[in-house]
């Protein structure tokens, strides 16, 4: 099978000759894994044999200038194309710390935020995109539209606390910030159609949970958010694409939300917020393909029954019809030694055939 058949496959609740593979190590794992032996001509992609996926999508910013504001042999201070301000660590891998937001008032989303989210054909890099979409096809990859939109994308605007707070006491603005978010991308999505790009896949982000649970309600969820979903989530299926969502922490009490709004796959199931594929498995498994769910604790464990445990438990039962893809439950982090994911691959490859 192509890299596309068998995702699609996967996707489509069928089962392909193998389950497909991805993860996304961090970068400080990459620099580790090449000083424990990986070769420095290979992406960790190419070496462990991940199947290729190549992902295209407009700016969908507001495209404010990004500059810098400070700099130092330890961190960097600059603006951001969503208007805010951050400072990022250069010596180790963490979210960059947000020091303003553009929105603080309902005045700021109208007048500096709003104006500014026209769809046009300069939101591409044409020549770079056509290329990759050229090549994609050639060697049967996974075509995938990449973008963020919802509660993940307005907080980069936002505070949390303040966006929050504004989708229980004025959910119709917040809801207006949502779709117009999706209207974009979906008018940019058609763009790049007119110019003869098929997508098979979305692959949207929308950070929704924390350890504990979703930080909104379900009901929140349907009375601010699920509108976008529906929109967008509609249109990729009239496109002929599978949806596919990153929702980080617990988010179990929206998934019923999600399914309704038109979600075919949902990632990357973090086990430490209580995201356990084989209950997800079981309960919505008829509805919902499913990637990710490897914890990456087990990876990290020197005890190595640890890891075997995870990946012959999760994939038994993850497997069954098929529509499953690993991934590690969020990223591999650099406490994973090169040796100890070399085992991942081989127990992966091991208990991934069909």
């Amino acid at each position: 099978m192509t890299y596309k058949e068998r995702a699609l496959a996967a996707l489509n609740h069928t089962k392909p000759d193998r389950g497909p593979i991805q993860d996304g190590p961090w970068a400080t794992t990459i620099r580790r894994w090449r000083r424990e032996g990986m070769p420095d001509y290979l992406d960790a992609s190419d070496y462990f044999g991940f199947d290729k996926w190549t992902t295209l999508g407009a700016d969908n910013s507001p495209r404010f200038p990004s500059k810098t504001l400070e700099e130092t042999e330890d961190y960097t201070i600059y603006t951001t194309s969503s208007g805010g301000v951050r400072k990022s660590f250069k010596n180790q891998e963490s979210t960059p710390e947000i020091i303003d937001w553009a929105i603080k008032t309902k005045d700021d989303w109208y007048k500096k935020i709003k104006p500014r989210l026209e769809p046009d054909f300069t939101r591409m890099d044409w020549a770079s995109m056509l290329a990759q979409y050229q090549t994609a096809r050639e060697e049967g990859r996974l075509l995938v539209l990449g973008g963020v939109h919802g509660y993940d994308l307005v907080q980069s605007y936002m505070k949390s606390d303040s966006l929050l707070m504004a989708m229980a006491e004025d959910p119709a603005w917040v809801r207006e910030m949502f779709t117009t978010h999706v209207e974009l991308m979906i008018e940019s999505a058609k763009l790049m159609i007119e110019k003869g790009i098929r997508f098979d896949v979305l692959f949207t982000c929308n950070d929704m949970g924390y350890r504990n649970s979703s930080l909104f309600s379900p009901k929140t969820y349907r009375d601010v958010v699920f509108e976008g979903d529906q929109m967008l989530f509609g249109f990729c299926h009239d496109q002929g694409m599978k949806t596919m969502l990153h929702s980080c922490g617990c988010v179990k009490e929206l998934i019923p939300g999600l399914i309704e709004a038109g979600l075919d796959c949902l990632q990357p199931l973090e086990v430490k917020a209580g995201m356990d594929i084989v209950e997800l498995k079981e309960k919505y498994g008829d509805e919902l393909a499913f990637m990710g769910g490897i914890d990456v604790r087990a990876m990290a464990d020197p005890d190595p029954s640890k890891i075997e445990e995870e990946i012959a438990r999760k994939f038994e039962v993850a497997m069954k019809d098929g529509a499953y893809i690993y991934h590690s439950d969020h990223s591999v982090p650099d406490n994973v030694s090169f040796q100890q994911y070399q085992r991942v691959m081989q127990l992966v490859k091991e208990h991934g055939e069909y």
